[in-house]
C-alpha cells in the first residue's frame, strides 16, 4: 500500500497569533488610558444654552419681564430704605422656603435655634439645617458682578473653589450675557442643576440661590424665588416656558416680599410708640434686631443689642407682655421669639 502524503497548507508566517499585540492596541493587562474629559458643564438635552431660543423667549416674555422689574425696582427701594436688617430676614425667609423645595423642610424656628444656639446639627437631619443656613447667608451677602465671580463666590473662591468649573459655567452662559439678569439667573439655574459634578442633595440649593443672585444683580441682592410656591423652580422643556414660569413665580415672590416688608414697617412704628417710655438703648437695638430676623433667640440678641442677658431676657419679656413679640417655642431653655404684626 502506498502511503499517503502529508497534508500541508500554506500560511503566512506575519499573522498575529492569539495573544499577540496589535499594533495599535495596548497589552490587556495594563490599564487604559481615560478618556479626554469632556468639557464641563454639561447641557441637557433641548438646547439649554442656545442663545437664540432664549433670546425668542426673553422677546416673547417683555412684558411679563418689565412687570416684574418693576416690583423688584420698588423692593429694592423698599429694602434700601429698610437698613441691612430687612435683607438678612429676606434671605431667610426664602432660604426656609428653599428648603421646603429641596425636601430639607427647615421652619423658621429651627433656622434660628441653629443661628443663636447652634442647636440641630447633631440630629439626623443636621446637614439640612447647616444648609439652610448656608443659603441665607450666601443669599444676604453682596453678590459679585458677572457670573464667573458669582460662581467662584458659591464654590469658594479662597482657595477652596473649582475655578476652572468657574471658567466652564461663563463660557457655558456667555450666549445670554447680554440678556436681561433675570434671563441669566433663569438660564445658570437650570444648568447648574444639570451638572452632574455636583452632588445630587446639594445641586438644587445652590442653582437656586446661584440663580437668584445674578437675578437680582440690577439692584437686589437676589431675586426671590420661594416665597409662594416654587413654580419658578419646577418648570421644564424649552426656554420659554422655563423663563415664563420663572419669571412669574419670582413675581408672586416679589410681591410676597413688599407686603411682608409693609407689615414689617407698621410693626415698628407701632413697637416705637409703645416703648416711648422706656430709658436705655436696649429696647431699640432688640426692635431692631428683631425686625431683623424672622426669629430670634437670646444669644443671637445679646450679640446685636450689647446688653447682658438678664437685660435682654427682661426686655423681651417686657415686649411680650406689651403685645409686640410672642415667645415660640414654650420652653424655660433656648427660648427662641417673633415680632407679633
Amino acid at each position: 500500500m502506498s502511503s499517503s502524503k502529508p497534508l500541508t497548507v500554506d500560511m503566512p508566517l506575519d499573522l498575529p497569533g492569539p495573544y499577540d499585540v496589535g499594533p495599535e492596541e495596548a497589552p490587556w493587562f495594563l490599564h487604559a488610558e481615560p478618556e479626554e474629559a469632556s468639557p464641563l458643564p454639561r447641557a441637557p438635552a433641548g438646547g439649554l444654552i442656545e442663545a437664540g431660543e432664549w433670546r425668542l423667549a426673553e422677546a416673547a416674555l417683555a412684558a411679563n419681564l418689565a412687570a416684574l422689574a418693576f416690583d423688584a425696582g420698588r423692593l429694592a427701594e423698599r429694602l434700601a430704605g429698610s437698613g441691612p436688617g430687612a435683607v438678612q430676614r429676606l434671605a431667610q425667609d426664602e432660604a426656609a422656603a428653599l428648603s421646603w423645595w429641596t425636601g430639607d423642610r427647615i421652619g423658621a424656628e429651627r433656622l434660628a435655634l441653629w443661628t443663636s444656639y447652634r442647636i440641630g446639627a447633631a440630629e439626623e437631619d443636621g446637614g439640612a439645617v447647616i444648609r439652610t443656613a448656608w443659603a441665607a447667608r450666601r443669599l444676604a451677602a453682596a453678590s459679585p458682578r458677572g457670573v464667573r465671580a458669582a460662581v467662584a463666590d458659591l464654590l469658594g473662591a479662597e482657595g477652596r473653589g473649582d475655578l476652572d468649573l468657574a471658567e466652564e459655567v461663563a463660557a457655558a452662559i456667555r450666549g445670554v450675557e447680554d440678556m436681561s439678569a433675570v434671563t441669566q439667573g433663569c438660564a445658570l439655574f437650570h444648568l447648574w442643576r444639570s451638572l452632574d459634578e455636583r452632588q445630587e442633595h446639594l445641586r438644587g440649593l445652590e442653582a437656586a440661590v446661584l440663580g437668584s443672585r445674578v437675578a437680582g444683580q440690577g439692584r437686589l441682592p437676589f431675586l426671590p424665588l420661594a416665597l409662594t410656591g416654587f413654580r419658578a423652580l419646577t418648570a421644564s422643556g424649552r426656554p420659554e416656558p422655563r423663563l415664563r414660569a420663572w419669571a412669574q413665580g419670582a413675581h408672586g415672590a416679589v410681591l410676597a416680599a413688599l407686603m411682608s416688608l409693609e407689615r414689617l414697617s407698621g410693626w415698628r412704628e407701632r413697637a416705637a410708640a409703645a416703648t416711648a417710655d422706656l430709658s436705655g438703648r436696649t429696647p431699640a437695638r432688640l426692635i431692631a434686631a428683631l425686625a431683623a430676623r424672622p426669629m430670634l433667640g437670646a444669644a443671637e440678641a445679646e450679640a446685636e443689642t450689647g446688653a447682658s442677658r438678664a437685660a435682654v431676657l427682661r426686655n423681651l419679656d417686657l415686649l411680650v407682655a406689651r403685645g409686640l413679640v410672642r415667645e415660640v417655642t414654650g420652653q424655660g431653655r433656648f427660648r427662641i421669639w417673633a415680632t407679633k404684626m
